[in-house]
C-alpha cells in the first residue's frame, strides 16, 4: 500500500497551528523514552511557546537536556501534521519579565470563547505553583498533508 503526502507550504502550516488545537509536547526522559504530553501553545513569530509548571516532568526534563519536539495534528479526518523539532530556553515566571505574562495570557485566551472564561482559568490556577514558559525555536520543521 503507497500512501501518498504532500509537504505543506508556511500559509498552510500556519492556518493548522493557528487553530486552537492541542499539541503532544515530546521531551527526552532521563531513562530513554520520550515524555509525552497534550499541550496548549502559541506559535508565533516562528516559535512555539508553551506554559508549564515547575514541577512538571516537562520542565524537570528540560533541565535536563534542553530539545523537544512538538506535533500538531488535524486530527480525524484531518490528516495534516506539523512536527516542531528543536532547542527550548525556559524562562521562569518569577522573573517578573512583562513578555512572560502577555505570552501565557495569549495562549490561554486562544482556548476560551471570551476573556471572561480565559481569566476564570486564570484565576483558579494561579498560586498553585510556580510556571515557566518555555520557547521552542525549530530547527527542524515536517508538515505533511495526508488529505
Amino acid at each position: 500500500m503507497t500512501v501518498s503526502h504532500i509537504e505543506m507550504n508556511q500559509d498552510e502550516i500556519n492556518s493548522l497551528v493557528n487553530e486552537p488545537r492541542f499539541g503532544m509536547f515530546a521531551t527526552n526522559r532521563r531513562d530513554g523514552p520520550p515524555q509525552l504530553s497534550p499541550v496548549w501553545y502559541l506559535y508565533q513569530n516562528g516559535r512555539i511557546y508553551v506554559s508549564v509548571f515547575e514541577r512538571s516532568a516537562k520542565y524537570k526534563n528540560l533541565l535536563r537536556d534542553p530539545r523537544a519536539t512538538l506535533c500538531v495534528s488535524g486530527d480525524s479526518p484531518d490528516a495534516r501534521a506539523v512536527i516542531f523539532s528543536g532547542p527550548v530556553e525556559l524562562h521562569s515566571d518569577r522573573d517578573a519579565e512583562p513578555w512572560i505574562q502577555e505570552i501565557a495570557w495569549k495562549i490561554v485566551r486562544r482556548y476560551y470563547a471570551t476573556d471572561a472564561q480565559a481569566q476564570e482559568y486564570l484565576d483558579a490556577e494561579s498560586g498553585t505553583g510556580n510556571s515557566a514558559m518555555l520557547v521552542l525555536t525549530p530547527n527542524r520543521v515536517l508538515a505533511h498533508d495526508y488529505n
